[in-house]
């Protein structure tokens, strides 16, 4: 298996990552988690499989976890799953190497053990709406997958890596909250279920994007447009 790097979301602009696998001469070998909002899955049409045309051509291996603005794979009928790295991935046979996470599933990634969790809370979701924009109602993680994560971690309570879309509620960038955003109105779900996983279990780093930002305390970290490779 070839490297492991982590970015932030991308909302369906690859020119930086197609920057990133010329300089570091990455191939499908390779692999790259986008933290969230791929945006390969955003609008369900001909825009959608053209962008996953490019990225078939890319050098690399997409490890893509859920955001909140795009769809989920197991609501699109041309995705199946299969076993990878020891955890169920979301694909489609034309285009092998753009894999979607499984929430809750844990996969063994160079010899890291990884949690995943997505979805997130869409700030936006009203404005959206009043636009006719794309919202997806499974943005969060359902009662189910709730279930299921808390299944998971009974079996396996060490982590080496936790990947999510957003954060544990204690560990919001508050600083960057949007001022036009009445905070009494988000819906913070998902933020204090990854804090009662965060709670629960014991890990060495945690990954996140969602808020188009940067920033490290040494366990958690956010990241946008920066990389990082798991050694």
């Amino acid at each position: 298996m070839g490297k492991f790097y982590i970015t932030g979301d991308t909302h369906g602009n690859f020119n930086r990552i197609n920057y990133f696998c010329e300089r570091f001469e990455t191939s499908k070998e390779d692999i790259l988690c986008i933290l969230g909002d791929a945006g390969i899955n955003y609008y369900l049409n001909k825009k959608d499989y053209m962008l996953k045309q490019a990225l078939q051509d890319m050098p690399i291996t997409f490890f893509c976890i859920h955001g909140n603005h795009e769809e989920r794979p197991f609501n699109i009928s041309t995705y199946i799953t299969k076993k990878w790295n020891g955890g169920i991935v979301y694909y489609e046979e034309e285009f092998p190497n753009i894999l979607f996470a499984k929430d809750g599933e844990i996969y063994n990634i160079n010899g890291k053990s990884i949690l995943v969790i997505g979805g997130a809370y869409s700030v936006d979701k009203e404005y959206r709406l009043l636009k006719g924009w794309s919202w997806f109602k499974d943005e969060q993680p359902s009662k189910e997958i709730v279930k299921y994560i808390e299944k998971q971690i009974t079996k396996q309570r060490y982590f080496d890596i936790v990947l999510t879309h957003t954060c544990p509620i204690k560990t919001e960038p508050r600083h960057m909250f949007l001022p036009f955003i009445d905070q009494s109105k988000v819906d913070k779900t998902t933020e204090l279920l990854l804090q009662r996983i965060a709670d629960w279990i014991t890990f060495d780093n945690w990954y996140f994007g969602h808020f188009h930002g940067h920033w490290d305390n040494g366990k958690y970290h956010m990241l946008f447009e920066d990389y990082v490779e798991v050694e």
